[in-house]
């Protein structure tokens, strides 16, 4: 069984993520609505099958241009969020 986080990030172009978990808590599939459609479908092919404090330690805190965010750390902050609520 797996779970659809749907997330609303802050603060970069995307405006919507949707991302795939398995009860295993591995990323089996992700969307993203707005941004940069190139650079989300190199993240979304990237974090296909990696456990998520894999995706949450490889993307958290990168920023985009003057930013204090990004699209990447914004995916990282979902996971972390998820988590969180998930422990409880």
């Amino acid at each position: 069984m797996s779970k659809v986080i749907e997330y609303q990030p802050s603060g970069v172009c995307c405006q919507v993520m949707q991302i795939q978990v398995s009860d295993e808590g591995i990323v089996e599939d992700a969307a993203f609505f707005g941004g940069c459609n190139g650079n989300l479908q190199g993240i979304r092919a990237l974090i296909k099958g990696m456990k998520i404090e894999d995706v949450i330690d490889k993307l958290q805190g990168i920023r985009c241009g003057g930013k204090m965010t990004s699209c990447p750390d914004q995916l990282a902050q979902c996971l972390v969020s998820y988590k969180s609520s998930a422990a409880k």
